[in-house]
């Protein structure tokens, strides 16, 4: 597993509806996906992302490319948001535009984030 693959931050402690469940199931299909074949992203299961009104949601980010908040995901949503990590990882900046992204996903991005500068010498 390269360490320049993209992370998929995933919110364990979401749920949706009813479902306390929801993230960690996310996650756990995620990292499945992950570890497959296609894989290309690494996932890291955290406690909260602060989006609770978005139900399941999940940040994509990696060195020098933008950063993604992206909500209103379910574990049934897993291949898409796999499938959007690696079309994001194939992105020089991070950058998928809607057309680029599963449908599922095209009203799913929360916000973004610059990328950090690069340290002065």
């Amino acid at each position: 597993m390269s360490q320049d693959q993209p992370i998929l931050h995933v919110c364990t402690s979401c749920r949706h509806g009813d479902d306390r469940g929801a993230g960690a199931s996310l996650a756990d299909r995620l990292e499945t996906l992950a570890a497959g074949a296609e894989g290309g992203f690494r996932v890291n299961p955290i406690v909260c992302l602060a989006a609770c009104e978005r139900g399941c949601t999940a940040a994509l980010s990696a060195a020098g490319k933008w950063s993604y908040v992206v909500g209103g995901l379910t574990p049934d949503l897993a291949g898409d948001m796999a499938a959007y990590a690696r079309a994001y990882g194939a992105s020089p900046n991070g950058v998928v535009l809607r057309a680029g992204r599963p449908v599922s996903l095209h009203q799913a991005i929360v916000s973004r984030l610059p990328p950090l500068p690069e340290p002065r010498s």
